[in-house]
């Protein structure tokens, strides 16, 4: 099998390695030519992994039609925002008949679709042949091959054991589950409940108070997800409880980064500057509000998330309304007048 990985930042560069190491032939798409010489000639990514050796039989290219010639599988590792231009643009290159595979935790703004239905439209793809890798995968200790399980998701199972077979390495253990909603869900929701638990720790608030965020988040993802077809029990399990563990707990997350740069009194252009990478929280708590507000569901935390990086909620309130019991903030947001319930 042949995989091309569009995108070479750190998860989508970790991601080439790991298909590598479970003998996958890859090659890794950079749109900048310099970060994929050095991919190519030094085996390292100085921009986003340095000082990590890369194997040296990881190709790298920064010609979108060269990384996707007789592809396999094709897997996508851009900005959540970015992905739809993205694949306009590398559609006619596209083998038709490969495996489509999202690495990116995130909603899209306007059209409130998961990456998988962004695929699916843009590319007119076969929803069977569209599948997700999800789960705890922090790319800084992956890369370093310390052991981590994952979750791969396709609505048939043929895809999702191709997925499993192509990136199944002596570190890297991945489950398959057909859940593509409950597995997306979980990887775009956990991301803005690691923005409020960052928040949280760096204004002083305790393990209790994070132990509590973590436990409630987990709360919001699993109603969401049931309104929109999930399958409970995926959220137990590592695209839900694994990754929100992972992602809250660990300095690696970048949107608890993000959320600690924010607590200690940056605004939000300066939090994402120091950030350096996308922390997708930030621009998927609008969509996955106006999608719990479609459905009637309530996540008080998301709504306080969404109020502090884009209403200009004060961050001493913010940080009171997360260790409260009842977070949502009653007077933000287009239902202004509707009373906050506890999660």
């Amino acid at each position: 099998m042949r995989a091309a990985v569009m995108g070479a930042g750190s998860w989508g560069t970790t991601f080439a390695q790991v298909l590598c190491d479970a003998g996958t032939s890859t090659v890794v798409y950079s749109r900048r030519a310099e970060l994929a010489k050095a991919l190519r000639e030094l085996n390292e990514n100085p921009d986003y992994l340095p000082g990590i050796t890369l194997p040296a039989e990881l190709d790298a290219t920064a010609d979108p039609a060269e990384a996707l010639a007789g592809a396999d599988l094709v897997a996508f590792a851009v900005p959540a925002q970015s992905l739809r231009p993205n694949l306009a643009e590398w559609a006619p290159l596209i083998p038709p008949g490969a495996l489509l595979v999202s690495l990116i935790k995130g909603i899209e703004l306007g059209s409130c679709l998961r990456m998988s239905e962004v695929i699916v439209e843009v590319l007119g793809a076969d929803a069977a042949r569209v599948a997700v890798v999800t789960g705890p995968n922090l790319a800084g200790e992956i890369v370093r091959r310390q052991v981590a399980a994952t979750v791969v998701a396709c609505t048939e199972p043929e895809g999702a054991l191709a997925l499993q077979s192509a990136c199944h390495a002596p570190y890297f253990r991945p489950y398959t589950n057909s859940d593509v909603i409950g597995c997306e869900l979980g990887g775009a929701v956990k991301n803005i409940i690691a923005i409020a638990v960052g928040i949280a720790v760096a204004m002083g608030l305790g393990d209790n108070t994070k132990a509590t965020l973590i436990t409630r988040g987990l709360a919001e993802m699993a109603r969401l997800g049931s309104a929109l077809g999930a399958q409970p029990q995926t959220f137990s399990g590592l695209a839900g409880m694994g990754d929100l563990v992972a992602t809250c707990s660990s300095p690696l997350s970048r949107n608890r980064t993000f959320g600690e740069n924010l607590g200690r009194g940056l605004s939000v252009a300066s939090a994402a500057a120091m950030t350096g990478q996308t922390a997708e929280g930030v621009a998927s708590c609008g969509p996955v509000l106006e999608l719990a507000r479609g459905h009637a569901v309530e996540m008080p935390i998301t709504e306080v998330v969404q109020a502090v990086t884009h209403d200009g909620l004060p961050i001493e309130e913010a940080a009171a309304m997360l260790a409260s019991r009842s977070a949502k903030p009653e007077w933000y947001g287009p239902q202004g007048g509707d009373h906050g319930h506890s999660a």
